[in-house]
């Protein structure tokens, strides 16, 4: 019987051999050199650009990145095209009987495709009010996320009256961003709220991407910002309802744009499911998270602002991701609106006679320049507004002297709304989260006068039929780089308002421009063509 090689073969040689095989890998590297050197050594020539003095420099660039995109689109989609076909011929040669099957799944695909292509093209305000409607429709129960700091003007009478036209749904107010504002301020629009509706004070925890929360240790005292308030009270209030409807139910968690849905969410599941940011109106479509086997929580899209309100409301409660953001007109009305004594206190600037003037000396103290040194008042300005709207600055509304019903609200309605509520237990619950919560004093937090309630769209064919205004990054850069010639600028204003599906058609075909007006850069070329012709020989130039 022959033994099995215990080791693989030996990769040694004769000197002989190893010699041999060097000579004739040098011979060859001699021969390639030999010929390379008859051809001749030809160096790439090196790509000089665009010159600083050219005039239209930025469109130029922008114009060839733009076909350098569309090249390489073009090329992998030939190579996607290749794929398929080759696909295609290998399963018409192992079966090919199965060619009327093979066609079907392309017709779905193809209908798959215009259907993504039709959502797209949708206005992105329509199908926030569509998710919002799914949402409302589904849920038993609907939590109305109010800001703290404006509690009055975060409350959407349009969407109030759209839950109680739905049937028997519950309505509940949860008191977000609980520890911006003042005690005594928070105390006083409990009160307030809890006449209507069922009120949680709720203080939402921020949770770092990727990570779960954790029991802390007594000894260690826990970052502020990752502790919660609210959340027993919430629960227990939302498993009460759930003994009284005697089957699981669903909770819609609903309200305008930066109030903290999503963190709320988060801090009831005690772990980050939702996207949460900076950034107004991250959530654009309903996503559902299960909490237990009773209970899911359904998250939802920013209500849609009415262009009919103040300006103030449309400053602080229009979604970033939707509206176009204008941030001197926004800071201006938040600026309006705001006490000028606490707000030259808290940013340590003079008193101001304006808002522009107040940006000016903003910008100054915070060292933003534009480029060549002048004061860049619209950076001065998007610092106050993401500062108003986000979750770090402390000010404060005073409720109404007098309580009045809502017009969308009757005695009847409100008794619905408190029925299958354990009141008592939430009241003591939300005494217990105020006395827990930290909160700033009235010297440190600013008095901001509310526009009241905020009216919203719920309806498809209240919002104005238009494309959607899409935001560019170029936008950006010309903050920064500052002001430009008042030419340039009109040029950049053109090439940005197009799409670059409208650049790039208009590249490839450029016989759709008229034959009586010659292009902008057509023309500059042969500006540049005369100057050249016009050179005097009889002069000498030194």
């Amino acid at each position: 019987m022959k033994r099995p090689k215990l080791k693989k073969a030996s990769k040694r040689m004769t000197c002989h051999k190893r010699y041999k095989i060097q000579k004739k890998i040098r011979e060859h590297h001699r021969k390639l050199r030999k010929e390379a050197k008859k051809r001749g050594h030809k160096k790439p020539k090196k790509d000089l650009g665009v010159p600083n003095s050219a005039p239209f420099k930025e469109a130029v660039l922008r114009e060839a990145e733009l076909r350098k995109q569309l090249l390489e689109e073009l090329k992998q989609q030939e190579k996607l095209d290749r794929q398929k076909e080759q696909g295609m011929k290998r399963k018409l040669e192992t079966n090919p009987d199965e060619k009327p099957s093979d066609e079907k799944p392309e017709e779905e695909f193809g209908q798959c495709k215009t259907k993504k292509a039709k959502l797209a093209k949708q206005n992105p305000k329509k199908l926030h009010c569509q998710e919002l409607k799914k949402v409302i429709e589904v849920s038993d129960v609907l939590l109305e996320v109010l800001d703290a700091r404006d509690p009055l003007g975060c409350r959407c009478p349009q969407v109030e009256e759209a839950v109680v036209q739905n049937g028997l749904k519950k309505l509940v107010l949860v008191l977000n961003k609980s520890d911006l504002v003042p005690k005594e301020n928070l105390e006083n629009w409990l009160n307030y709220l809890k006449k209507e509706l069922p009120t949680v004070v709720f203080k939402a925890s921020t949770i770092p991407k990727n990570k779960k929360i954790t029991k802390v240790k007594k000894k260690t005292a826990p970052f502020k910002s990752k502790v919660c308030f609210g959340r027993e009270s919430l629960w227990k209030l939302l498993g009460s309802l759930q003994e009284t409807y005697g089957r699981a139910i669903q909770v819609g968690v609903i309200g305008f744009p930066n109030v903290g849905k999503s963190s709320i969410i988060n801090s009831l599941k005690q772990e980050r499911i939702c996207n949460v940011g900076i950034a107004m109106g991250l959530t654009r479509n309903m996503q559902i998270v299960p909490l237990d086997k009773q209970i899911t929580v359904i998250d939802s899209p920013s209500f849609i602002v009415s262009p009919l309100n103040s300006s103030a409301a449309l400053a602080l409660r229009s979604p970033t991701s939707i509206e176009s953001l204008k941030p001197v007109e926004f800071a201006s009305a938040i600026l309006s609106q705001a006490d000028a004594r606490q707000v030259v206190l808290k940013y340590t600037v003079p008193n101001y006679k304006n808002s522009q003037e107040f940006f000016a000396t903003l910008a100054q103290r915070r060292g933003l320049h534009q480029k060549g040194g002048s004061l860049n008042i619209e950076a001065a300005a998007k610092l106050l507004w993401s500062e108003w709207t986000g979750a770090s600055l402390g000010y404060h509304c005073h409720p109404p002297a007098s309580w009045t019903l809502s017009p969308h609200f009757n005695e009847n309605t409100v008794a619905n709304m408190r029925k299958g509520f354990n009141l008592e237990e939430l009241e003591k619950n939300n005494a217990h989260s105020i006395q827990a919560i930290r909160n700033p004093s009235l010297a440190n937090s600013i008095l901001f006068c509310s526009s009241g309630l905020t009216n919203g769209i719920t309806e498809e064919t209240d919002i104005a039929e238009e494309l959607p205004k899409q935001k560019e990054s170029k936008q950006k850069d010309n903050i920064v780089n500052g002001q430009e010639s008042v030419h340039n600028k009109e040029v950049d204003e053109e090439i940005s308002n197009k799409s670059p599906v409208k650049e790039i058609t208009e590249e490839l075909l450029p016989e759709k421009s008229l034959a009586g007006e010659p292009s902008a850069r057509s023309f500059v070329l042969d500006k540049i063509t005369k100057e050249d012709d016009a050179y005097d020989f009889s002069t000498d130039y030194v």
